[in-house]
Formats: C-alpha cells, sequence, structure tokens
C-alpha cells in the first residue's frame, strides 16, 4: 500500500515539492556559509519526494544552534516551502481522491519551516522511541 500511496504522492505533488527543496539546497549550498542547510534541504527533499512509511522526528540532543539554524531557515526558505505546501495542497483537497494527499502536504509544512534537530526515519522506528 505505501507503494500506491507514495507512486500517486510523486505524481500529484512530491516531484513539484521536491524541486522546491532542491532549488532551495542548491542555493544554499552556493553560499559556503549555508552548506548545513542545502544538506538538510537535500535530506527533505528526498522525504517529500517519498514519505509514506517514513517520519520525521525530533533528533535527540538537537539543541541551541538548531533552533538557531531553524530560525535562519525560515526567514531564508523556510516560509517559501510552506508557503509551496499549502496552495500545493489546496487543489488535493477540493478532489475527493486527493484528500490524504492534501493532509500529508499539511503533515510537511513543520518540518519545511524547522528541519534542523530533525531527522527521517522509518515508521516502525518512529513509533517504538
Amino acid at each position: 500500500m505505501r507503494l500506491v500511496l507514495n507512486v500517486l504522492w510523486l505524481v500529484f505533488a512530491g516531484f513539484w515539492m521536491a524541486l522546491g527543496y532542491l532549488l532551495a539546497g542548491v542555493i544554499c549550498c552556493v553560499l559556503i556559509v549555508t552548506i548545513p542547510f542545502g544538506i538538510a534541504s537535500f535530506r527533505i527533499a528526498g522525504y517529500v519526494l517519498w514519505p509514506f512509511g517514513r517520519e520525521a522526528v525530533v533528533r535527540p540532543g538537537a539543541g541551541v544552534p538548531s533552533l538557531l539554524g531553524n530560525v535562519i531557515w525560515f526567514l531564508v526558505a523556510g516560509w517559501w516551502l510552506a508557503l509551496g505546501h499549502l496552495f500545493t495542497s489546496i487543489p488535493l483537497f477540493i478532489s475527493i481522491v486527493g484528500i490524504p494527499f492534501g493532509w500529508a502536504n499539511l503533515k510537511l509544512i513543520p518540518i519545511s519551516l524547522m528541519p534542523l534537530g530533525r531527522e527521517i526515519v522509518p515508521s516502525d522506528r518512529a513509533f517504538a522511541r
């Protein structure tokens, strides 16, 4: 079932949102200081491309540097990507078939706003914590 959901997600929303994260990652990697943000953006692009069966969880030990980095990320790219998720979810909610994918898009907004200090893990491992 995860395969079917991921393939449908890829067609309806995942590909375009992953391109947004890849673009943000490339822009961040061009500037030497923001390479950690670029790496986080590439990690999230992979998650956004194939989200079902995986979860984003808070990484133990992520502290003040992650918080400060998330503030910078929010100002530079986070709110743009969150708007992308919001606007992508609207047409999905209009169609009955797309409602689960609209919810999935809305669930990705928090990680698009604050990606540092999180890791992507398989769903079965996320609930074992």
